[in-house]
């Protein structure tokens, strides 16, 4: 039980927030493509039950990073934290890919207590408190479960023509590896991703794609899909658009304490004519 607090300990107070979530969070550029001089992108993150309407509540905006198309990071500008949207600009100097994003990860725990009640740590909802823990999780603790939690939200913009160098992955976490590049959607044509966790294919992930503006539909008429046996996914774009993908995914395969890893993962693409 001390090593698995002394884990759980680690986990940061930006894992509580990622689990409080109740909406979908998403990153929205004000531009997916510019032309060869680049310039300004603005962004928004926020979550939400329609995409992309701010009637949600900002999650903790956290650090974003930015990844330029010679692989290196680059500055966030101009940010602003409100109740319903963070949002925040970057100068796009070079040609190529930025991908722009926002990770992390930690350690959640769960447990049944003698007399059958339920037990979780953090609290849902609350910013997490290392010193509570000790105390939150009982020593007489049944079917504790402590899982090795991800989230990653991300977007990208490419100024002149699209670059690979930015979309390497990191090998932690649930990520999308593209083989359509993210930026040469196009709408009545398939796309291809592979996902992986932890650097390995992520086999029977869930993705759920919803095209934006569901606010003026009856029906969220989202897309619902499946990794294959290489963590493969091939997408069928119905319209032009800006478009959420979210794709979740969990197994038996952490490292201890741990017992399982779970895997959250949100992007936004837009979707041009053919």
């Amino acid at each position: 039980m001390k090593n698995i607090i002394q884990c759980v300990l680690f986990s940061s107070a930006m894992v509580a927030s990622a689990v409080a979530q109740a909406h979908s969070t998403w990153l929205l550029p004000s531009d997916t493509s510019k032309g060869n001089k680049g310039g300004w992108v603005a962004f928004d993150l926020t979550s939400s039950e329609e995409f992309f309407t701010f009637n949600g509540g900002a999650p903790k905006l956290g650090p974003i990073q930015v990844i330029a198309p010679d692989a290196n990071t680059t500055e966030v500008q101009n940010i602003f934290e409100g109740k319903v949207r963070n949002s925040f600009e970057v100068e796009m100097t070079q040609q190529g890919t930025y991908k722009v994003f926002n990770t992390n990860s930690g350690l959640t725990a769960r447990w049944e207590t003698a007399d059958g009640k339920r037990g979780f740590w953090p609290p849902r909802g609350a910013k997490a408190d290392p010193a509570e823990l000790a105390t939150a999780v009982p020593k007489d603790a049944k079917n504790l479960e402590v899982t090795q939690a991800s989230r990653r939200v991300e977007t990208f913009v490419t100024v002149g023509a699209p670059t690979r160098e930015s979309l390497k992955p990191t090998n932690q976490g649930l990520e999308l590896v593209p083989v359509t590049h993210p930026n040469d959607l196009a709408a009545s044509e398939a796309s291809e991703f592979i996902f992986l966790m932890d650097g390995k294919p992520a086999v029977g992930a869930k993705i759920e794609v919803v095209e934006g503006g569901s606010r003026y539909r009856l029906s969220p008429a989202e897309q619902n899909y499946e990794t294959d046996k290489n963590g493969r996914v091939k997408i069928q774009w119905k319209k032009t658009g800006m478009y959420w993908l979210g794709a979740s995914y969990k197994d038996n395969k952490a490292a201890k304490p741990a017992t399982g890893r779970s895997g959250s993962y949100s992007a936004t693409f837009e979707v041009l004519a053919e």
